[in-house]
């Protein structure tokens, strides 16, 4: 692959290693400790602090910043880090932030990931593979989002939560509990549950039988006017167990803050 000139405005510390095939646009800063993997391009007034490693393919558009010092009263400069997967696409003005002592010292991030502009992504976060972060988001500290959630515009979502697979967060949503997988949930005065992520899944190749009996899991976990433990026991007496149920039940059962209903 041919090399991809580094812009003279651009300022890369000797330290960083950066791969030839890697384009560093104008007036990017890249520091000490940083790792960018070949074919990722950081298009114009991108900043990336480390350590950080960033993998194949990434694309960061302008004044996104990468990898920066935690927004945490109780960081006190201890060696953290960021790592970054393959093939994300980072828009104008996301702030990712390395993790703390108390999250075990990194911020990750899978690949395929849309982060849209203005979304952050704040220390100790786990962020899994093909999710949308849309415009705004914002994650606290120590949040896990699973594999192909959607979290919507402006959506604020508490320290600590976890945002299961495949569930769809609308916009303008606060989220203070986990979010169940496969779920879609919506702020109206309290976030709600408002059944599967139907249409999410179709287009992710689920069938009819995958979804049924998910939409009657969730629908005793939501409408039977059940606790979560009696809901649970009543998945477990009444609803087919297939992996996806299994999986939900799992999610439910090591939720530290409840899920939202």
């Amino acid at each position: 692959m041919a090399r991809m000139p580094v812009h003279p405005s651009a300022v890369v510390d000797a330290t960083a290693k950066v791969d030839p095939s890697a384009e560093i646009g104008p007036f990017c800063v890249v520091g000490p400790e940083v790792e960018i993997g070949p074919g990722t391009r950081l298009r114009s007034q991108v900043t990336v602090e480390g350590p950080t490693v960033i993998g194949v393919e990434n694309v960061f558009q302008p004044f996104s910043t990468i990898g920066v010092a935690p927004q945490d009263l109780k960081f006190h400069g201890e060696r953290s880090r960021l790592e970054i997967g393959d093939r994300n696409e980072v828009r104008e003005f996301v702030s990712i932030h390395r993790g703390t002592d108390a999250g075990g010292l990194v911020t990750s991030i899978g690949s395929d990931n849309l982060i849209q502009a203005y979304a952050h992504v704040a220390h100790d976060c786990v962020v899994g593979s093909h999710t949308i972060l849309a415009h705004g988001a914002t994650l606290g500290g120590h949040v896990t989002v699973e594999d192909h959630a959607v979290v919507g515009a402006w959506c604020g979502v508490h320290q600590f939560c976890r945002v299961g697979a495949h569930c769809y967060i609308g916009g303008y949503s606060v989220i203070t509990q986990d979010v169940m997988p496969y779920s879609v949930v919506v702020t109206a005065r309290d976030a709600k549950a408002f059944g599967v992520n139907k249409t999410g899944l179709e287009r992710r190749g689920f069938e009819a039988e995958d979804i049924r009996p998910l939409h009657i899991a969730v629908r005793i976990l939501t409408k039977s006017g059940l606790n979560v433990e009696h809901a649970l026991k009543r998945i477990d007496e009444e609803v087919e167990q297939t992996e996806h149920v299994v999986r939900l039940v799992e999610f439910i059962r090591s939720s530290q803050r409840g899920i939202v209903k």
